[in-house]
């Protein structure tokens, strides 16, 4: 049990119902079009990585939160954590749509992962995350990389900011690799 931040694929994208997004894709693309843009369709990627994204948010986010006050803007820091659905290409600011979701209430708040990259790695250079040591790819693997040992070994050889508060830097983890899932296999993420 518990909150997962998960990628989301084609077929499930355009799927009515419990077990799909078709609502959430429907708005979004209505969204898109007054806005003069072309709907945003999922597309099989070439070289797709086996399975899907799926990390468990589990950790404390205090601590991340206070990271990201003290490096963010308000503005920069709601673009970063007040998303419901985080879309592959760029958005010049999140977009509200009048659909809900099971986490989301009424709305759904959709944001661009150009964006939340750019700012994730800011604030991944500030605390001198070891990004190439961070692994990324299969499901649960950062996770499980944080609660089974990983982590402490590369602390131990990759001292810095980053190895003094762990609750801080899977935050700062998680959303980097789910950003970059995102582009890499132009799919959304959300939470599930």
């Amino acid at each position: 049990m518990g909150v997962y931040l998960v990628s989301v694929a084609a077929q499930d994208w355009s799927q009515l119902g419990e077990d799909g997004y078709g609502d959430v894709a429907a708005a979004l693309s209505t969204e898109l079009e007054r806005r003069g843009l072309p709907p945003y369709e999922p597309r099989q990627v070439a070289g797709k990585a086996p399975g899907w994204f799926e990390e468990k948010v589990s950790p404390s986010m205090d601590s991340f939160v206070t990271l990201c006050r003290t490096r963010l803007t308000d503005a920069e820091l709601s673009a970063l954590l007040d998303w419901n659905v985080l879309v592959p290409f760029a958005l010049e600011e999140e977009l509200v749509l009048p659909v809900g979701t099971a986490y989301s209430g009424e709305e759904t708040v959709v944001a661009g992962a150009p964006q939340v990259l750019a700012l994730i790695e800011r604030l991944a250079e500030a605390v001198e995350l070891p990004v190439d040591a961070i692994p990324e790819g299969e499901n649960l693997t950062l996770s499980l990389w944080f609660l089974e040992g990983g982590v402490d070994r590369t602390a131990r050889v990759r001292t810095g900011p980053w190895a003094e508060d762990r609750d801080a830097a899977f935050y700062v983890a998680l959303y980097l690799r789910a950003a970059q899932y995102s582009i890499r296999h132009d799919c959304p993420m959300t939470y599930s």
